[in-house]
């Protein structure tokens, strides 16, 4: 199995400025010099986080869907990123994951944060989306999921590699890095949280702390209060041995969501 190499990128969001971000980001994903198999963005990477659905949804693979796939492309590289969007006169925050060739997976956050109001305008999904890359299989969730862990557990080691994108306050930035690293010690699987920094159209502020960390639950990477963007090889091999070393998924508790019945 080959490594895999993500590429995270924490930024400032303009407020409710799509093309102004996504100007921002061009240049952010153009500045990846080296080769890379995957480009992580933020939770409503193109206005933060707003609910004001209403005037700023676009549809489902809409404008900023089509800028995805041209860096996908631009970049030979997955881009995974999550934009406010209208589908069957309903909003939703919808994470997309494309890939260069035009295909794609998307993911509804299922968790809505309700202490912003965002469960009023938002409806929530109830699937989650493992997609592949490399061979290896990844669980996109976003920010208020990670409060969350059934809805991430990994039975059966369903996936090598948990992401959450997120617009998660400073002031609740301990809960932030102690969860991320949670995640991965449970799941016993890679864990990346990609967060956004600045202050947002109600004068709340982001610290980032964008992280890397392994499946033992050690930071490979993490930054505070600052843009920037860094490039890390995960390795397929350290977390199989792991797993067989230490293969405390053999004793998990054998559950199913009734919801994902159908």
């Amino acid at each position: 199995m080959q490594d895999l190499k993500v590429s995270i990128i924490q930024a400032d969001l303009i407020w409710e400025d799509r093309e102004a971000n996504l100007k921002a980001f061009a240049k952010k994903i153009d500045q990846i010099e080296e080769s890379t198999d995957l480009i992580i963005l933020p939770e409503m990477f193109t206005t933060a986080f707003t609910m004001n659905a209403k005037e700023l949804a676009e549809p489902d693979q809409g404008e900023t869907f089509d800028w995805m796939i041209n860096k996908a492309r631009d970049k030979n590289a997955d881009l995974i990123g999550s934009i406010i969007t209208k589908d069957n006169n309903a909003f939703y925050n919808r994470l997309y994951w494309v890939k260069s060739d035009g295909s794609f997976l998307k993911y509804d956050k299922r968790h809505l944060f309700r202490m912003a109001g965002e469960h009023n305008i938002y409806s929530a999904g109830n699937k989650k989306s493992v997609g592949t890359i490399k061979n290896w299989s990844v669980l996109p969730l976003v920010c208020y999921d990670l409060r969350f862990p059934v809805w991430s557990r990994n039975v059966n080691q369903e996936y090598d590699l948990i992401i959450y994108i997120a617009n998660w306050p400073a002031r609740r930035s301990t809960h932030w890095r102690s969860l991320l690293q949670a995640r991965a010690i449970e799941n016993q699987a890679y864990a990346i949280g990609v967060n956004r920094v600045g202050t947002d159209g109600f004068d709340i502020t982001y610290r980032g702390d964008s992280a890397i960390i392994d499946p033992l639950g050690t930071i490979i990477k993490q930054g505070a209060n600052t843009e920037f963007v860094h490039t890390e090889e995960l390795s397929y091999k350290k977390l199989q041995d792991y797993r067989q070393k230490f293969p405390v998924w053999m004793d998990a508790d054998s559950f199913k969501m009734r919801e994902e019945d159908g």
